[in-house]
Protein backbone atom coordinates (compact mmCIF):
# COMPACT_ATOMS: atom_id res chain seq x y z
CA UNK A 1 0.00 0.00 0.00
CA UNK A 2 2.64 2.72 0.60
CA UNK A 3 4.43 1.65 -2.38
CA UNK A 4 0.99 2.37 -4.23
CA UNK A 5 0.64 5.39 -2.54
CA UNK A 6 4.21 6.39 -3.51
CA UNK A 7 3.60 6.12 -7.09
CA UNK A 8 0.41 7.83 -6.73
CA UNK A 9 2.20 10.68 -5.32
CA UNK A 10 4.86 10.50 -8.01
CA UNK A 11 2.32 10.29 -11.04
CA UNK A 12 0.83 13.32 -9.68
CA UNK A 13 3.57 15.41 -9.37
CA UNK A 14 4.48 14.31 -13.37
CA UNK A 15 1.01 15.43 -14.35
CA UNK A 16 1.67 18.60 -12.23
CA UNK A 17 5.50 19.24 -13.75
CA UNK A 18 3.73 18.15 -17.30
CA UNK A 19 1.63 21.91 -17.20
CA UNK A 20 4.72 23.71 -16.34
CA UNK A 21 6.95 22.64 -18.83
CA UNK A 22 6.18 25.03 -21.65
CA UNK A 23 6.65 28.21 -18.53
CA UNK A 24 10.01 26.15 -17.67
CA UNK A 25 11.08 26.11 -21.33
CA UNK A 26 11.08 29.82 -21.78
CA UNK A 27 11.96 31.01 -18.23
CA UNK A 28 15.55 28.78 -17.77
CA UNK A 29 16.48 27.41 -20.73
CA UNK A 30 18.14 28.91 -23.92
CA UNK A 31 15.35 28.53 -25.90
CA UNK A 32 13.88 32.04 -25.66
CA UNK A 33 17.44 33.29 -27.02
CA UNK A 34 17.48 30.96 -29.80
CA UNK A 35 13.39 31.33 -30.65
CA UNK A 36 14.12 35.04 -30.59
CA UNK A 37 17.13 34.99 -33.01
CA UNK A 38 15.66 32.65 -35.63
CA UNK A 39 12.57 35.43 -35.84
CA UNK A 40 15.46 38.22 -36.51
CA UNK A 41 16.41 35.80 -39.35
CA UNK A 42 13.27 35.43 -41.04
CA UNK A 43 12.73 39.82 -40.36
CA UNK A 44 16.11 40.19 -41.49
CA UNK A 45 15.35 37.89 -44.73
CA UNK A 46 11.77 39.93 -45.25
CA UNK A 47 10.03 36.71 -45.35
CA UNK A 48 7.50 36.87 -42.46
CA UNK A 49 6.19 33.36 -43.46
CA UNK A 50 9.01 31.70 -44.38
CA UNK A 51 10.27 29.18 -42.43
CA UNK A 52 6.78 29.33 -40.79
CA UNK A 53 6.85 29.68 -36.90
CA UNK A 54 6.19 26.02 -36.83
CA UNK A 55 9.85 25.66 -38.25
CA UNK A 56 11.54 27.72 -36.12
CA UNK A 57 9.78 26.55 -32.62
CA UNK A 58 11.00 22.99 -33.78
CA UNK A 59 14.36 24.25 -34.30
CA UNK A 60 14.91 26.16 -31.04
CA UNK A 61 13.02 23.43 -29.12
CA UNK A 62 16.00 20.66 -30.65
CA UNK A 63 18.19 23.83 -30.47
CA UNK A 64 17.42 23.60 -27.25
CA UNK A 65 18.07 20.20 -26.15
CA UNK A 66 21.17 20.18 -27.95
CA UNK A 67 22.72 23.15 -25.69
CA UNK A 68 20.97 21.95 -22.35
CA UNK A 69 22.39 18.31 -22.89
CA UNK A 70 25.28 18.36 -20.05
CA UNK A 71 22.88 20.26 -17.79
CA UNK A 72 20.14 17.68 -18.28
CA UNK A 73 22.69 14.57 -17.91
CA UNK A 74 24.06 15.77 -14.71
CA UNK A 75 20.61 16.31 -13.00
CA UNK A 76 19.76 12.94 -14.16
CA UNK A 77 22.57 11.96 -12.62
CA UNK A 78 22.48 13.73 -8.93
CA UNK A 79 18.95 14.09 -9.04
CA UNK A 80 16.53 11.42 -10.91
CA UNK A 81 18.58 8.51 -10.80
CA UNK A 82 19.02 8.18 -6.53
CA UNK A 83 15.39 8.88 -6.68
CA UNK A 84 14.57 6.22 -9.07
CA UNK A 85 16.51 3.98 -6.41
CA UNK A 86 14.83 5.07 -3.86
CA UNK A 87 17.71 6.47 -2.10
CA UNK A 88 15.90 10.08 -1.45
CA UNK A 89 12.79 12.03 -1.52
CA UNK A 90 10.80 13.77 -3.80
CA UNK A 91 11.83 16.65 -1.98
CA UNK A 92 15.49 16.12 -2.24
CA UNK A 93 15.71 15.27 -5.60
CA UNK A 94 14.12 18.68 -6.64
CA UNK A 95 16.60 20.63 -4.36
CA UNK A 96 19.36 18.41 -5.80
CA UNK A 97 17.93 19.36 -9.50
CA UNK A 98 18.01 22.80 -9.11
CA UNK A 99 21.98 22.82 -8.44
CA UNK A 100 23.17 22.18 -12.37
CA UNK A 101 20.68 24.38 -13.83
CA UNK A 102 21.37 27.11 -11.64
CA UNK A 103 25.18 27.00 -12.43
CA UNK A 104 23.96 27.26 -16.18
CA UNK A 105 21.78 30.29 -15.34
CA UNK A 106 24.77 31.96 -13.35
CA UNK A 107 27.09 31.44 -16.12
CA UNK A 108 24.18 33.41 -18.98
CA UNK A 109 23.32 35.97 -16.33
CA UNK A 110 24.72 39.52 -16.17
CA UNK A 111 25.77 40.22 -12.40
CA UNK A 112 24.22 43.34 -13.14
CA UNK A 113 20.55 41.72 -13.88
CA UNK A 114 21.17 39.30 -10.33
CA UNK A 115 21.98 42.91 -8.15
CA UNK A 116 18.90 44.85 -10.19
CA UNK A 117 16.15 42.03 -8.83
CA UNK A 118 18.21 41.18 -5.54
CA UNK A 119 17.80 45.00 -4.97
CA UNK A 120 14.01 44.57 -5.93
CA UNK A 121 13.70 41.46 -3.32
CA UNK A 122 15.00 43.63 -0.71
CA UNK A 123 17.90 41.33 -0.40
CA UNK A 124 21.00 41.60 1.92
CA UNK A 125 24.37 41.77 -0.53
CA UNK A 126 24.57 38.57 -1.47
CA UNK A 127 28.20 37.10 -0.95
CA UNK A 128 28.26 34.18 -2.70
CA UNK A 129 25.72 32.29 -5.48
CA UNK A 130 24.34 29.90 -2.86
CA UNK A 131 22.90 33.54 -1.01
CA UNK A 132 20.96 34.41 -4.77
CA UNK A 133 17.30 32.89 -4.49
CA UNK A 134 16.21 31.04 -7.22
CA UNK A 135 12.76 33.41 -7.66
CA UNK A 136 15.53 36.26 -7.98
CA UNK A 137 17.51 34.08 -10.39
CA UNK A 138 15.30 33.29 -12.78
CA UNK A 139 14.63 36.78 -13.92
CA UNK A 140 17.47 37.83 -13.68
CA UNK A 141 18.51 35.11 -16.23
CA UNK A 142 15.20 35.55 -18.68
CA UNK A 143 16.09 39.56 -18.79
CA UNK A 144 20.10 38.76 -19.44
CA UNK A 145 18.71 36.21 -22.58
CA UNK A 146 16.41 38.51 -24.11
CA UNK A 147 19.65 40.97 -23.55
CA UNK A 148 21.47 38.63 -25.34
CA UNK A 149 18.98 37.71 -28.37
CA UNK A 150 18.76 41.52 -29.09
CA UNK A 151 22.23 41.42 -29.64
CA UNK A 152 22.89 38.84 -32.08
CA UNK A 153 19.64 39.79 -33.99
CA UNK A 154 21.45 43.58 -34.18
CA UNK A 155 24.87 41.69 -35.80
CA UNK A 156 22.13 39.73 -37.80
CA UNK A 157 20.50 42.52 -39.19
CA UNK A 158 23.48 44.75 -40.50
CA UNK A 159 24.02 42.67 -43.46
CA UNK A 160 20.22 42.82 -44.44
CA UNK A 161 20.45 46.59 -43.53
CA UNK A 162 23.37 47.48 -46.15
CA UNK A 163 21.60 45.46 -48.71
CA UNK A 164 18.91 47.07 -48.58
CA UNK A 165 20.43 50.62 -48.63
CA UNK A 166 22.24 49.64 -51.78
CA UNK A 167 19.35 48.49 -53.81
CA UNK A 168 17.33 51.81 -52.74
CA UNK A 169 20.41 53.98 -53.43
CA UNK A 170 20.57 52.73 -56.77
CA UNK A 171 16.99 52.65 -57.62
CA UNK A 172 16.47 56.08 -56.97
CA UNK A 173 19.33 57.26 -59.05
CA UNK A 174 18.22 55.15 -61.42
CA UNK A 175 14.86 56.87 -61.49
CA UNK A 176 13.06 53.78 -60.15
CA UNK A 177 10.73 55.26 -57.38
CA UNK A 178 7.93 53.46 -58.21
CA UNK A 179 9.00 49.84 -57.85
CA UNK A 180 9.24 48.66 -54.03
CA UNK A 181 13.14 47.79 -53.24
CA UNK A 182 12.13 45.13 -51.26
CA UNK A 183 10.95 43.23 -54.84
CA UNK A 184 14.71 44.01 -55.61
CA UNK A 185 16.48 43.11 -52.80
CA UNK A 186 14.25 39.59 -51.37
CA UNK A 187 16.40 37.92 -53.87
CA UNK A 188 19.79 39.20 -53.22
CA UNK A 189 19.44 38.82 -49.31
CA UNK A 190 18.02 35.00 -49.86
CA UNK A 191 21.08 34.37 -52.11
CA UNK A 192 23.49 36.00 -49.95
CA UNK A 193 22.40 33.90 -46.70
CA UNK A 194 22.51 30.46 -48.89
CA UNK A 195 25.86 31.59 -50.22
CA UNK A 196 27.11 32.23 -47.21
CA UNK A 197 25.96 28.94 -45.30
CA UNK A 198 23.81 31.20 -42.96
CA UNK A 199 21.89 28.23 -41.48
CA UNK A 200 25.13 27.23 -40.25
CA UNK A 201 26.83 30.12 -39.07
CA UNK A 202 23.73 30.91 -36.94
CA UNK A 203 23.13 27.46 -36.24
CA UNK A 204 27.30 27.77 -34.96
CA UNK A 205 26.95 31.08 -32.94
CA UNK A 206 23.83 30.12 -30.82
CA UNK A 207 25.77 27.05 -29.53
CA UNK A 208 28.80 28.85 -28.87
CA UNK A 209 27.16 31.88 -26.89
CA UNK A 210 25.95 29.22 -24.44
CA UNK A 211 29.86 28.40 -23.30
Amino acid sequence: MKADGANAVQILLLVGGITLVPALLFTVTGFSRILIVLGFIRSGLGTPTAPPNQVLVGIALFLTLFVMQPTLNEMKKVAWDPLQKGRITQVEALDRAQAPLREFMFRQTRTKDIALFASLAKLDRPRTRADIPTHVLIPAFVISELKTAFQIGFLIFLPFLVIDLVVSATLMSMGMIMLPPVFISLPFKILLFVLVDGWNLITQSLVQSFH
